[in-house]
């Protein structure tokens, strides 16, 4: 969620050899496969980062609300995402603030709260995100004290996309599964943050029947494997 970062997913990968098709399906942070076989390489590294996250959360003393007073009050500005985050093999938390039209990034010590350094940045998503700011009525810190609620929030940004404007929140349990969450820009309200799984449950579709027009080809070569067959016993 972080902002001006794009992050490019592999929707579908399917694998055709032999006469038989495995396909794969791969959205997100979601952990999901369907029509074939789960490759233990990916299994593997979804251990290992859910491992590194784990370790994260036990380095970080210090909560998301928290991290975003200590930026605040080292930069004055509107915080508008914060993020724990491995820098340089040490874990921060990582709060952009806003101020006027210069951003300012801020690192703050999970362990104890302090600021470690800032600089200042430019964005080109300023002015929506100031206006999708204005009438708002939670603001960052708000939304991260709310979606603690639902485990250890690991992220909060704000979602300045389209028209359903609010604030996603990342949380984690103990064991590094993690969640996603919208909280409502004026109510607080935390709802789940549908769209992650709704887009991984569409690839899986596209690539379940990928995978059924693979097997369906086959098999109509073996049908025509039929006819000479036919044809010879005519003969």
């Amino acid at each position: 969620m972080k902002r001006n970062i794009v992050i490019a997913t592999i929707a579908a990968v399917a694998l055709i050899g032999g006469g038989t098709a495995t396909a794969v399906a791969v959205s997100g942070d979601d952990d999901t496969t369907s029509a074939g076989t789960s490759t233990a390489s990916r299994g593997t590294g979804h251990d290992d980062d859910r491992a590194e996250h784990v370790t994260e959360l036990k380095t970080a003393k210090v909560t998301a609300s928290d991290a975003i007073a200590a930026a605040l009050k080292s930069v004055p500005g509107t915080a508008v995402s914060a993020e724990l985050d491995d820098e340089n093999d040490h874990v921060v938390w990582e709060v952009e603030v806003l101020n006027g039209t210069t951003w300012h990034d801020v690192l703050v010590d999970p362990a104890t709260g302090k600021v470690t350094g800032s600089h200042a940045s430019r964005h080109d998503d300023t002015a929506r995100v100031t206006a999708v700011l204005k009438g708002a009525t939670t603001t960052a810190q708000d939304a991260a004290r709310a979606a603690a609620v639902k485990g250890t929030v690991t992220e909060i940004d704000l979602d300045d996309d389209g028209t359903a404007h609010a604030w996603e929140a990342e949380t984690m349990a103990a064991n590094g599964t993690d969640a996603d969450w919208r909280v409502d820009l004026r109510t607080g309200a935390v709802t789940p943050d549908r769209s992650t799984h709704d887009d991984g449950d569409d690839d899986a579709t596209r690539a379940t029947h990928d995978a059924g027009d693979d097997h369906g080809d086959h098999g109509r070569g073996h049908d025509a494997g039929d006819d000479h067959g036919h044809h010879g016993d005519d003969d």
